[in-house]
């Protein structure tokens, strides 16, 4: 039936935010919008050029010139160098790879019955919390997560009697304010490595290679943190203003949130009670054995690794700052997804036969036909724009400019975050902005004396925070039509509105996390550092 409910009046926030969303539709599609910058490259490196611009990176021996792109040797690498830049674009190999063992844990409902099953037993009082701790780890699903968390948790709210649009809310806050972060290592992880790498590969010195670890210890202190922030504030100021705001606790139609799970409340509404999410018998069997599992490939790898003579060591014996250790990581992250998503495939019968498995996991490419043919195009923006040295032109000039304003130090990151943050309501794809900021300050940084891997760990504060907050972010019309079951008149400015209290607190703790990380010059993961 259509929605006949009239209109809400628009709020002055409801004004603002239309016109965010008249400018950003104005954006064209990623695809297009690095053909247009492709266009730009080359149009503006052969300007330059034709005026024989160069600088002095510092530890270079001689100066680097900016080269056309409209001249024999440019059109040379454009028509020989195109399938390269495709195939060869770094984060290929390991996106593709751990897409491969993500989506088959993904298909076989391992990843699902994890989730559910972290409620399960919980205390009412710890369900806030939990949904924090579930919505920061649940980014390891990619972008599932953001359709999967919320009306799990509305349910799992409901059952305890408490307000299911407390929990609908908080888990798209946790699952998209901290989706750059997670206790685990995730495909992002691989991705925004890749990209690091590539950007950085032009420089005298390129500091420490990125690899999908190098910001484990900062995200597995922050996934911590911000799961207690969002589990707080879901506690503390969304649910109480739910409820003084009269915000019915009844959905009109309950059973299309997801008809698969059970709810099962026990007790009364005191605070000690307990709820009890019901998995299968299959399903408990299948955790079962993926438990088993990954318990033996774990033991199997720490043999290997624990090995005097193993093979995964450097010349030196151990494994920092390099080692085909941490070269294995992506491996090692497919391994992890792959054996315990078959072990838990089998008793629940999605696995029924070794054929199925591949089927599985071709399931999973197909939905990464829409990065695949990103990646064409972003593998072709950063090639160019390497091989004209424009990005070496920028980094030097930027260098300069900070340091004259005296913002050569962590002034520069923190405006560098604040950058990231009002592009991301404009830029929502995660690899597009970084490969788009990356091509810049990845090198601008390292000519400041910092290590690519903390501009990235700098990136992912600011690029995640905001996203729940922009009507560009297309899963916030999934969570509205969520939200209308409750309010019927909820518009994206009621949504954005509930998501105001999660996005300061998390922009403020995450950056404040990484300024202790700095000034005490901890390593932001194995091998990697501060400063070069």
């Amino acid at each position: 039936m259509a929605d006949t409910a009239a209109p809400a009046k628009q709020t002055r926030l409801d004004r603002v935010l239309n016109l965010i969303e008249r400018a950003g539709n104005k954006l064209p599609d990623p695809f297009l919008l690095f053909g247009l910058l492709f266009l730009v490259v080359v149009v503006v490196s052969t300007v330059v050029a034709a005026f024989g611009v160069s600088v002095r990176i510092p530890g270079a021996e001689q100066d680097t010139p900016v080269r056309a792109a409209l001249s024999g040797a440019g059109l040379e690498f454009l028509f020989t160098e195109m399938p390269e830049n495709f195939i060869g674009f770094p984060p290929m190999k390991t996106v593709v790879t751990i897409m491969l063992g993500v989506g088959l844990a993904e298909r076989t409902g391992l990843l699902t019955a994890l989730i559910r099953g972290s409620f399960g037993g919980a205390p009412r009082w710890v369900l806030p919390y939990a949904v924090g701790f579930v919505g920061i780890t649940s980014s390891v699903m990619a972008d599932s997560a953001m359709i999967i968390v919320p009306p799990l948790a509305a349910m799992v709210f409901k059952a305890a009697g408490r307000h299911p649009v407390a929990g609908l809310l908080g888990g798209f806050a946790a699952a998209g304010a901290g989706y750059s972060t997670a206790p685990v290592v995730t495909s992002l992880d691989a991705l925004f490595a890749g990209i690091s790498n590539e950007v950085a590969s032009v420089l005298p010195d390129p500091g420490a290679t990125v690899t999908p670890v190098s910001n484990y210890y900062f995200n597995a202190v922050s996934s911590v943190v911000l799961a207690l922030l969002a589990g707080f504030l879901i506690d503390r100021i969304i649910e109480p203003r739910m409820v003084r705001g009269g915000v019915p606790r009844e959905e009109t139609d309950e059973s299309d949130v997801d008809g698969s799970v059970e709810v099962h409340r026990e007790g009364g509404p005191e605070a000690g009670e307990r709820i009890t999410v019901v998995l299968g018998e299959s399903e408990r069997r299948g955790l079962r054995w993926a438990g088993v599992a990954a318990a033996v490939l774990i033991a199997a790898v720490l043999t290997l690794v624990l090995w005097p003579g193993s093979p995964l060591r450097n010349d030196a014996g151990g494994f920092l700052p390099e080692s085909p250790l941490l070269d294995s990581v992506t491996t090692l992250i497919f391994l992890a997804f792959i054996v315990p998503g078959i072990a838990f495939g089998v008793p629940v019968g999605v696995v029924a036969r070794a054929a199925d498995v591949p089927k599985l996991m071709a399931g999973a490419l197909r939905n990464l036909t829409g990065f695949l043919v990103l990646a064409f195009m972003l593998g072709q923006f950063i090639a160019l724009f390497n091989w004209t040295n424009l990005g070496a032109a920028l980094a030097v000039g930027g260098a300069d400019l900070l340091r004259a304003l005296g913002l050569a130090g962590y002034p520069a990151f923190l405006g560098f975050m604040v950058l990231a943050s009002v592009l991301n309501l404009f830029i929502i794809s995660g690899s597009s902005l970084w490969t788009l900021m990356a091509s810049v300050f990845v090198p601008m940084f390292a000519l400041l004396g910092f290590e690519p891997g903390f501009a990235q760990a700098a990136f992912r504060v600011g690029d995640s925070a905001t996203q729940i907050m922009t009507p560009l972010n297309p899963y916030m019309i999934i969570i509205l039509g969520y939200l209308r079951r409750y309010e019927p008149n909820a518009g994206l400015g009621t949504l954005v509105a509930r998501m105001t209290p999660f996005v300061v607190p998390f922009w403020l703790l995450w950056a404040l996390i990484l300024t202790a990380f700095y000034f005490a010059d901890l390593p932001l993961g194995p091998g990697m550092g501060i400063r070069l």
